[in-house]
């Protein structure tokens, strides 16, 4: 079901929304958050498709906020707000309201959401593209529990996750984060099957990729020991190798979906380990909301590594004829000295 509302308020909004509820034949509200989408026109149904599917996990009232520049500059002093509500199988397992802001209104978002936020309900609020240096002082971002950002999708990756590093406040996070939990997970796997002590990591994946720096920097600050940076063409990761006192330990992923795990002494083993989709990161993020201590630690010991690299991320893209996919010399992380793993 779908109601369009033209030049409407907050208020018309909740009443078409309870009006929508009725008609369908589900007028008690089961939904257990309220997730606010900050995106641009071009962006807005990639977004809320992964919004609707991770619904399914996750049922939620989902707002997305569209700011409309008004090309005439008669029109930009007019303040209009217009809103789509949809409901049942428009909406996934949720409710969606989309509100597209002109005029003056677009700058002061807040007091359009606001009144749409479910009750007694956690707020996680996700800029897809464009998000702003400091999410937690937005106007919008001060409304969430939990900000979500995506430095893959930025002109100048490394140089937005040196800017997530300096504004970090508990509850930000990235999906570029959410986009190695595996890497994470099967990594932390592999150590705990052998009783060795690591000397050294290599970290190998496309140059200017924020999912890779992030994974060095984690590694990095868990296990105290120097972290080499190596280039590849990809896609994303494409191997991780921790030179051990009992032998290699590598995780070689070369097509973007299977992945081999080496450990010296055992046979290769075939890991599943593909590159997911936006709504399988958005609903594994809303599945906590509480502060991410785990990325704030990665994120803080490598900041001083991310403010150097981030001048090179600027003058690589400045440069007409830059090669990204290029291999070139291996960078290197300072060595931790806190404890090891």
């Amino acid at each position: 079901m779908k109601t369009d509302l033209t030049d409407t308020t907050a208020s018309k909004i909740n009443k078409a929304l309870v009006e929508g509820r009725r008609a369908i034949g589900t007028p008690a509200v089961g939904m257990v958050l309220t997730l606010v989408i900050v995106t641009d026109e071009e962006n807005a149904y990639d977004a809320l498709k992964a919004a609707n599917e991770a619904s399914r996990e996750h049922p939620s009232r989902t707002l997305v906020v569209i700011k409309r520049v008004s090309r005439s500059p008669r029109d930009r002093t007019k303040s209009r707000l217009d809103a789509e509500v949809r409901l049942g199988a428009e909406a996934g397992t949720g409710e969606t309201v989309v509100l597209r802001l002109y005029g003056e209104v677009a700058d002061h978002a807040q007091s359009v959401v606001l009144p749409l936020l479910l009750p007694d309900a956690p707020v996680v609020v996700w800029w897809p593209v464009n998000a702003p240096l400091d999410p937690a002082n937005d106007p919008l971002g001060a409304l969430g529990q939990r900000r979500v950002t995506d430095t893959y999708a930025a002109e100048a990756p490394i140089r937005e996750l040196s800017a997530r590093a300096d504004a970090y406040t508990p509850g930000d996070t990235d999906l570029s984060w959410t986009r190695i939990t595996p890497w994470r997970s099967m990594l932390a796997a592999a150590l705990d099957q052998v009783t060795c002590e690591v000397a050294a990591v290599e970290v190998e994946g496309e140059e200017f990729n924020p999912s890779c720096e992030l994974l060095a920097m984690w590694l990095a600050d868990r296990l105290g020991v120097p972290v080499q940076r190596t280039m590849s063409s990809g896609p994303g990761l494409t191997g991780v190798r921790l030179d051990t006192s009992c032998g290699p330990i590598v995780l070689d992923r070369a097509d973007g979906s299977l992945a081999t795990l080496s450990i010296q002494g055992q046979p290769d083993r075939a890991v599943a380990l593909k590159r997911r989709e936006t709504s399988e990161l958005i609903a594994e993020e809303l599945r906590r909301l509480d502060p991410d201590d785990t990325y704030a630690s990665a994120l803080r010991y490598g900041v001083d590594r991310l403010i150097a690299t981030a001048t090179e991320d600027s003058e690589e893209a400045s440069a007409p004829d830059a090669d990204a996919g290029a291999v070139k010399t291996a960078k290197k992380a300072p060595a931790q000295e806190a404890a090891a793993k």
